[in-house]
């Protein structure tokens, strides 16, 4: 018998029995995930969050927090047809749309929710929509509910898309991301758009990553590329990265944005977005005008990075915006690895598959506009310090 303190194990339900099993493949993978609560104040150099310009905490994006949550409250009060549109929230269009070079905006709930949004409203049934194979898991979901036929085409790859393209009759639809976020490699997107415009498609573009980081004082990889405003391109953004705050918005021609008002689903039947992220991604947008250097210095601290990491020996990819990539030997280095950086103080993020296309586990760095070099020295020391074996060349060290 069992003694009297102990605590049973929970009981599954037989409709969960299931469970187990996958549980322990995970396990045997490698691959069991866990959440991590932070403290307010970590005593951790955070190379593992997408705060690519250090504003999740300035003071200006707390402030434009704190008024809008006093003057409209704690929530949105409901969908953005219904009450959940606030005066706040068409300013914060206007001057994202304004910003970017796009004629409109339509601010959502998150990141995930806008590429939902832009990917399934604008892919009908009949229509064809070509993938790059490395998209992120949110248009690659758009693309699974979207009513149009879904093509992969291999990554980075006009030519594969052109063949795509040639070999359909109807309306179409490119999507790809602007910069990737396992490796950080940035898109070819101008010659995405010659392509498309070739065939009369339309071009969808994810730049989470770009935006705050890549074109003139941040305004995003479709600006680097001479895309921004082109009446056959929509661009859809996350205001949880570069702007320190959360949620997501589509940019696009005034039709466009007008269509999805009427026919997005992750739109309509959502929650609209909160006034206190609202409120901090404007005040986040304004510090950015104000302050163009800072999209400069996230690249610049992305280089430097990837520098110290390669005369480490490390395997570390190129980075073309704020984000770079450190290969690891298997999933379980890559945990133990990331362990190992954080018991010395430094946070960096860990992918495992099914999160990386290639099947290839990584440490993956942020570079953000604040860091010092003599922090990024430090990171680099903490991490060519624990690398497991495999991950540092021969004779590096």
């Amino acid at each position: 018998m069992a003694p009297a303190h102990s605590t049973p194990a929970p009981a599954v339900a037989p409709a969960f029995g299931w469970l187990g099993e996958q549980r322990r493949a995970r396990e045997s993978a490698g691959l069991v995930r866990t959440l991590r609560p932070r403290p307010a104040d970590s005593p951790l150099l955070d190379l593992a969050s997408n705060d690519y310009l250090g504003l999740a905490r300035h003071p200006e994006t707390v402030a434009g927090a704190v008024e809008a949550a006093r003057r409209w409250g704690g929530g949105a009060t409901g969908s953005r047809l219904v009450t959940g549109t606030t005066e706040l929230h068409a300013e914060l269009e206007r001057e994202l749309a304004d910003f970017c070079g796009f004629e409109a905006a339509l601010v959502l709930s998150s990141g995930y929710a806008a590429n939902l949004a832009a990917v399934t409203a604008l892919a009908p049934q009949g229509s064809l929509i070509v993938s790059d194979a490395a998209n992120h898991a949110s248009l690659i979901d758009g693309c699974r509910l979207a009513r149009a036929t879904t093509r992969v085409v291999p990554h980075a790859d006009p030519e594969a898309v052109r063949a795509a393209l040639g070999a359909h009759d109807g309306p179409a639809v490119v999507v790809s991301d602007t910069v990737f976020s396992v490796d950080g490699d940035r898109a070819p997107l101008s010659e995405l758009g010659d392509v498309a415009r070739e065939f009369g498609a339309g071009l969808i573009v994810d730049d989470a990553h770009g935006l705050g980081v890549l074109g003139a004082g941040g305004r995003g990889a479709p600006d680097a590329a001479g895309l921004a405003g082109d009446p056959g391109t929509v661009a859809t953004v996350t205001l949880s990265k570069s702007f320190g705050s959360q949620g997501g918005a589509v940019l696009g021609p005034a039709p466009v944005i007008e269509h999805l008002v009427n026919t997005a689903r992750t739109f309509i039947f959502d929650t609209g977005l909160a006034p206190a992220a609202v409120g901090a991604a404007l005040a986040a947008l304004r510090l950015l005008r104000r302050e163009p250097r800072r999209a400069a210095r996230a690249r610049e601290v992305a280089a430097t990075l990837h520098q110290l990491l390669t005369d480490e020996g490390l395997s570390a990819v190129r980075p073309d915006a704020a984000v770079v990539s450190v290969r690891a030997p298997s999933p379980d280095e890559a945990v133990r690895w990331a362990a190992a950086c954080r018991a010395a103080g430094l946070a960096v993020g860990c992918f495992r598959p099914p999160s990386v296309p290639d099947g290839v586990s990584r440490l993956r760095l942020t570079a953000r506009a604040d860091l010092t070099d003599e922090q990024l020295a430090e990171a680099v020391r903490v991490i060519s310090r624990t690398a497991p074996r495999g991950a540092v060349s021969a004779g590096s060290r």
